[in-house]
């Protein structure tokens, strides 16, 4: 009986090698020939198109960063998708957004795999209680393209405009010498910030406070899972989730930019303190917006719900936005504020 059981464990273990060895062939099948046609395409683009207006030649982005900019984003979105966090269109536009971010920055790379790794685990994080009062709950927090876009778009936006402006680099936040780069990149910074920290105080937070929240529009309290309901745990755990996002800027900065731009750039340190900040300001400008604006009920099995019907019994909000417009709608607040903050308060040399 233990030799059938071995026999059938060795075997099972065999198909797993079988299939990761598979999927790595793919991923470098895929990408080192899309990374190499990318890189031509840069070249060609700027010896040919770029000359004959008469511009000055840019910096032709290596193939290496070409090739991580494809072989990582793609590696994580399978990964997501094949670990439930991400459907099918969520990790097609995941890749998208990947592909720009890790191209323009390494940094806006590593606080793009920072939120999707911390707010995936935070996801999963006692099914069981968030069954009770979310209808709409999904086993591994399976995020589609509309969550992605909601959440990543304006930093790709952002990264865009990085690249196009500044290029494919890594520089320190100065906004003295280098104010667009610095800019854009605290856009950044807010807007993943903002997205970690709503995401660990309603995960995070409503599973871990034993009391109810409070309604951040008229601090009275409200069932567990009510757009705008805060509470003292799910308010540090913002803070958190965007101090984790800003200290993964600080390491990232260190480690990828230039020693010589370093030396005569300010401070870095604020980059923790404002992406704490924005995740604190941010999950509390989405509280009020989905107070405000997003209908919350409880429906006849005490759960809550955001669709008003006979049978539902109103709590606070309007029929305006749902959670994706709210979303969409404080990222883009984020991303404005948080640079418009910083370029004020940075600390000079």
């Amino acid at each position: 009986m233990m030799l059938q059981k071995d026999k059938e464990e060795t075997t099972v273990n065999k198909r797993y090698l079988k299939e990761d060895h598979i999927l790595t062939v793919a991923l470098c099948a895929v990408s080192i020939p899309l990374s190499m046609s990318m890189w031509i395409a840069n070249i060609v683009y700027s010896k040919f198109v770029l000359q004959s207006q008469a511009l000055d030649e840019p910096v032709v982005i290596s193939p290496a960063r070409w090739l991580a900019s494809c072989l990582i984003p793609l590696s994580i979105t399978v990964m997501g998708y094949k670990k439930k966090s991400l459907s099918l269109s969520g990790a097609m536009l995941g890749f998208f957004v990947g592909f720009i971010l890790t191209l323009s920055n390494y940094c806006f790379l590593g606080v793009l795999l920072t939120f999707f790794a911390s707010s995936s685990k935070a996801t999963k994080v006692r099914p069981h209680l968030k069954r009770k009062f979310d209808p709409d709950y999904k086993d591994g927090g399976q995020r589609n393209w509309i969550q992605v876009l909601c959440n990543g778009g304006m930093a790709t936006q952002l990264g865009l405009l990085y690249l196009l402006d500044v290029g494919a680099t890594e520089r320190p936040i100065d906004f003295v010498k280098d104010y667009r780069a610095s800019w854009l990149s605290m856009g950044i910074l807010g807007v993943f910030a903002c997205c970690n920290g709503d995401t660990w105080a309603s995960e995070l937070g409503t599973v871990i406070s034993e009391s109810e929240p409070y309604l951040v529009t008229s601090w009275k309290k409200v069932p567990k899972g009510t757009n705008g309901g805060i509470s003292v745990v799910g308010t540090l755990f913002s803070a958190l989730g965007g101090f984790v996002i800003g200290l993964t800027y600080y390491l990232a900065v260190l480690y990828f930019t230039d020693s010589s731009l370093l030396a005569y750039a300010p401070p870095q340190w604020p980059l923790i303190v404002y992406g704490t900040i924005a995740g604190f300001i941010g999950s509390l400008v989405d509280s009020y917006i989905g107070a405000a604006l997003q209908y919350s009920g409880v429906d006849k099995d005490g759960k809550i719900v955001s669709h008003s019907l006979l049978s539902v019994k109103h709590i606070s909000g309007r029929n305006i936005l749902d959670n994706h417009s709210v979303n969409l709608i404080c990222t883009v607040i984020m991303g404005l504020l948080t640079p418009t903050i910083s370029r004020y308060m940075w600390p000079v040399y």
